[in-house]
């Protein structure tokens, strides 16, 4: 692949024109990975554009961002919150992610705090106590920031379906392309339409680079 080619096909589709030096290094690490596999390209287009989705078109490990308003809260963890509980949770993030993890994904109850330490990170944001620990990390959450092992589970989970038990083999093989099923390896349906649209971007970029 040449990556020149790569990088200014996504810089004018994907990142408005601009591609931060982080942004790039980013993705760098990720088609390093895909290099040493040699996985199925559109595999590496939807790993890309989870990626991108998951950090906020940074590219790079992040922290799951918490600071819902009232409003946020209604729409993201409708389940968790009433109207009323949101009201008194809005922008306080660690009382969020207590409440809104608790009791599921192995985490204890709201008072444990671990719905706080096991919020998202890396680049698909895994949560939860037994992701965690699926990847030795239920110790030390914040080595999920690593660069290189955020990769190393960005590509683990997918491939191996290891976070929904749906894979990339089950969307992407020799008889199906699923763009928009392909988000069921990470959270069922959640923005699956803008996920498809921004792997069918790195597919382009992709082809563009070849």
């Amino acid at each position: 692949m040449d990556r020149a080619k790569f990088f200014a096909a996504l810089r004018s589709s994907l990142f408005r024109g601009r591609l931060s030096q982080n942004q790039a290094n980013g993705m760098e690490a990720i088609l390093d990975a895909w290099e040493e596999s040699l996985c199925d390209v559109r595999w590496l287009s939807y790993m890309l554009a989870t990626a991108y989705h998951e950090t906020d078109n940074t590219m790079c490990a992040v922290v799951e961002n918490l600071n819902y308003s009232a409003a946020g809260l209604k729409v993201t963890f409708p389940k968790y919150f009433t109207a009323a509980q949101a009201v008194i949770y809005a922008r306080q993030p660690q009382r969020i992610a207590n409440r809104a993890y608790a009791s599921r994904m192995g985490n204890g109850d709201e008072a444990s705090g671990d719905g706080w330490r096991y919020r998202g990170r890396g680049l698909v944001q895994i949560t939860g106590y037994d992701n965690y620990a699926k990847y030795s990390l239920s110790e030390e959450p914040d080595k999920a920031l690593d660069p290189a092992k955020a990769v190393e589970i960005l590509f683990d989970g997918m491939i191996n379906g290891r976070f929904t038990g749906k894979k990339l083999a089950d969307h992407f093989n020799a008889t199906v392309t699923d763009w928009t099923g392909a988000r069921k390896i990470i959270n069922g349906s959640d923005r699956a339409t803008d996920i498809a649209d921004y792997a069918k971007s790195f597919a382009a970029a992709i082809e563009a680079a070849r």
